[in-house]
């Protein structure tokens, strides 16, 4: 269906980077002096993009991290990332049986996603013009502008887009902006009890295997 528009989060539903990720912020956060282990950072982050979870760390914590914060996380991820990223299982040969437009709309930096997406050999299958940040808009994931703008850009109303997202912060968004979401918990991040959560945040399915992809998207 050329009518629809299909709009992927990034990390933990194309690359499964989350737990990559919890355990580098973990790291970076008790070492400026903040207490916190990858597993609580992977249940209270995920799916924000880092400025608000600088924010969010601050205002809990009473102080500033760090002005070298940021740069210390994205240095540390840049080499984790190329020596263990991998793709979501399953992904690439979900995208070769798709046939309608897709982009994505991603918390993090739009280095990182083109990092991501080349690290994994994922780009092939993405437009460059259709890669969206949450650098682009005022308000990031859960608030629903990242997907308003990408469906924007892309030529689509919002109620003929269908997102692909695994945080909860996402799958608010995506419904907030009057999508249909499919919520994916087969990320290595994922942890008991999620796909209910995502279900009650507002997916209209939750699957955990991305060879199932393809049919849910036929079946709406």
């Amino acid at each position: 269906m050329k009518n629809r528009l299909t709009i992927f989060d990034c990390d933990g539903v194309l690359v499964d980077s989350e737990t990559l990720s919890s355990a580098i912020y973990a790291e970076a956060l008790c070492e400026f002096g903040y207490a916190i282990d990858a597993e609580t950072v992977a249940a209270r982050f995920t799916g924000f993009s880092m400025k608000s979870t600088i924010a969010t760390v601050e205002a809990d914590w009473g102080q500033p991290l760090p002005e070298d914060f940021a740069a210390t996380v994205r240095a540390r991820a840049d080499v984790r990332f190329d020596q263990d990223l991998t793709a979501i299982s399953g992904i690439a040969a979900a995208l070769d049986k798709l046939g309608d437009p897709r982009c994505v709309a991603s918390s993090g930096q739009m280095r990182r996603i083109q990092r991501s997406l080349n690290k994994t050999d994922l780009m092939k299958y993405f437009d460059a013009a259709a890669l969206f940040s949450a650098q682009m808009v005022d308000r990031g994931k859960p608030a629903p502008d990242l997907f308003l703008h990408a469906a924007h850009e892309m030529g689509f109303a919002p109620q003929s887009c269908v997102v692909i997202e695994d945080s909860l912060p996402g799958v608010q968004g995506a419904a907030a902006a009057g999508m249909t979401v499919l919520g994916f918990a087969g990320g290595s991040h994922i942890g008991d009890g999620h796909e209910d959560r995502m279900r009650r945040a507002g997916a209209h399915d939750v699957f955990d295997d991305m060879a199932d992809l393809p049919g849910l998207l036929a079946r709406l």
